[in-house]
């Protein structure tokens, strides 16, 4: 292959990789509408006549359909590719939201049919958003922290993305704003869904012919270890979804990167012969890629060694890296200490900051009502729309900083990308703290932007910390089961916060409930979180000391043999 068609080829994945991350991203936008539900939540709960726990109810409805749901989702995407999911998300988000406006006009609805829609709305976002991550995550193998920042960020900040348009669109209109979200998150993944692809990671570069092979071209290939041991597998390995690429052989002759769902390389010839396996001495001459060109993101792409003309040789740089020679998935999973501790901080830190975002506008009743006896409600939902937009902004910067840092503490520092989830836990420390003292409301936008920032700052490197721990291959598999773990701490929090501000709601005379207490509504809340989150901070720091001790176990390990 020429110096020439090298370029163009490199050019042509890259952008096609960088259209794909852009499609990721929108479609990502669109999965994150489970945190605007504070913007609309009371209000809903007011036309409605609900209790706080009841609406907590339908919100946690939304999160279980996100959570819960990881699994089977994961195991979906890891078989059978990252595309045909989104397709089904959209329409699922579409029709989740669409009951939620007819119950508001109407003024009427059943508690657990309505839990069940929000419920949808949570399942198609997941699937949504496993497939964009997914993609992020295989298209750029090197930066993947960077790459996988860029939709954890706006599923981050997709709250103020419809908080925003629905306050300038739609102001002091519910069921618009409502019929928004029904129309917006589909649109934004449907169109999403025809750009987004995985484009293999293959390189190619000649090797010498051996006597009696025709003048005919011939494909070898070298596997990386872990595909070695794959009985019945292909020698590259390739994921569901993938892109098919053809590449132009020195002589004239194409090559299919990879064809569709079959794991052989073949000549498009009439022929269609097949070479085999290579020898173990072409292997170990293959495996002696310079550093230089596995850590750079296009030389993965094309080999610079060309000493040996002829046939055409398959090597994929990225099987060098740990996350695509490891494969920890199903019980062997549950069997690691490494998956409990990180299932416990995910646990712990997502719960606390679910809390807060499911009840921030409960948060910001409570507080102006007792502070501005003469506030109206359209006060009120703008000063919802405004904490909805703060966390989500927080969330947003947390996602791309950690995502963005964690690749910074491993490339340059050579420290555990497991340091962001320590200053998740001291944000969301910080935010209990403000949370149990600010009674002026014109300052609970340190507890909102706070939340949001600590949130982010978890969501934004723990795919990245689960891929290198547990491999690439069961990616979506394993964040699925990582992702319980919010059903069952975002579901102790946010009833618990419920039966504190039921306590000290009274129902008025036209049936809506308020508190009147101010600060006092929600307190006994945080002080269980600012608990909860100190001894998540201690679980980490203990993950991070283990996790040090082991590599350095390794290291010895490796030099004394």
């Amino acid at each position: 292959m020429t110096t020439t068609t090298k370029t163009m080829l490199d050019q042509q994945l890259y952008r096609a990789r960088l259209v794909s991350s852009v499609a990721a991203t929108a479609i990502s936008l669109a999965c994150g509408t489970n945190y605007v539900y504070s913007a609309w939540a009371p209000q809903f709960a007011d036309k409605l006549h609900l209790t706080t726990t009841q609406s907590n109810l339908i919100g946690l409805a939304g999160n279980l359909g996100m959570y819960l749901m990881g699994v089977p989702v994961g195991m979906y995407v890891d078989g059978r590719g990252t595309r045909p999911p989104v397709m089904v998300g959209a329409l699922l988000l579409g029709l989740g939201y669409f009951p939620f406006k007819a119950a508001y006009e109407s003024g009427t609805g059943s508690v657990p049919l309505l839990c069940i829609f929000n419920f949808l709305t949570g399942f198609g976002a997941c699937m949504a958003f496993s497939g964009s991550v997914k993609t992020s995550a295989l298209n750029w193998p090197h930066h993947r922290g960077t790459a996988t920042a860029f939709p954890l960020a706006a599923f981050g900040l997709s709250a103020f993305f419809f908080s925003v348009a629905g306050s300038i669109f739609f102001p002091g209109n519910t069921g618009a704003f409502l019929m928004f979200l029904s129309v917006g998150t589909f649109v934004l993944t449907f169109v999403g869904f025809f750009f987004l692809k995985v484009y293999p990671h293959t390189s190619y570069r000649p090797v010498q012919s051996r006597p009696g092979l025709s003048g005919s071209q011939q494909l070898h290939r070298t596997v990386s270890e872990e595909a070695k041991h794959r009985a019945g597998r292909s020698y590259v390995d390739e994921e569901p979804g993938m892109s098919p690429t053809v590449y132009t052989t020195p002589s004239g002759t194409t090559a299919p990167a990879l064809s569709g769902g079959n794991d052989r390389l073949v000549e498009p010839s009439s022929s269609r012969d097949v070479s085999p396996p290579r020898r173990s001495n072409d292997i170990e001459a293959a495996s002696a890629e310079t550093q230089e060109d596995i850590a750079d993101e296009t030389s993965s792409l094309m080999s610079r060694s060309s000493s040996l003309p002829g046939d055409v040789h398959v090597e994929s740089s990225v099987d060098m890296d740990r996350s695509h020679r490891v494969d920890i998935r199903g019980w062997a999973l549950l069997k690691s200490l490494d998956f409990w501790q990180l299932f416990c901080i995910m646990a712990i830190l997502a719960g606390i900051g679910l809390m807060t975002i499911n009840n921030i506008g409960h948060d910001v009743n409570a507080l102006w009502r007792y502070y501005d006896k003469t506030v109206d409600d359209a006060f009120l939902v703008h000063r919802q729309q405004l904490h909805v937009s703060i966390l989500s902004i927080g969330s947003f910067v947390g996602r791309l900083l950690s995502g963005v840092g964690s690749d910074f503490l491993v490339k340059v520092l050579k420290a555990s990308r497991v340091w962001c989830l320590a200053v998740a836990s001291l944000i969301f420390l910080i935010a209990q703290l403000c949370a149990l003292n600010i009674s002026n409301p014109r300052l609970l936008g340190f507890v909102s932007g706070l939340s949001g920032l600590g949130y982010g700052f978890l969501f934004g490197v723990f795919p990245s910390i689960v891929t290198e721990s547990f491999g690439i291959h069961g990616l979506s598999q394993n964040w699925g089961f990582m992702t319980l773990s919010p059903v069952i701490s975002g579901n102790i929090f946010n009833l618990f916060y419920g039966e504190v501000f039921d306590k000290h709601s009274i129902v008025n005379d036209e049936g809506e409930r308020t508190c009147p207490d101010g600060l006092d509504c929600y307190k006994d809340a945080y002080y269980m979180t600012l608990g909860a989150c100190t001894i998540g901070l201690c679980i980490t720091l203990w993950t991070i000391r283990r996790q040090r001790n082991e590599r350095l176990k390794e290291a010895n390990k490796t030099a004394e043999d």
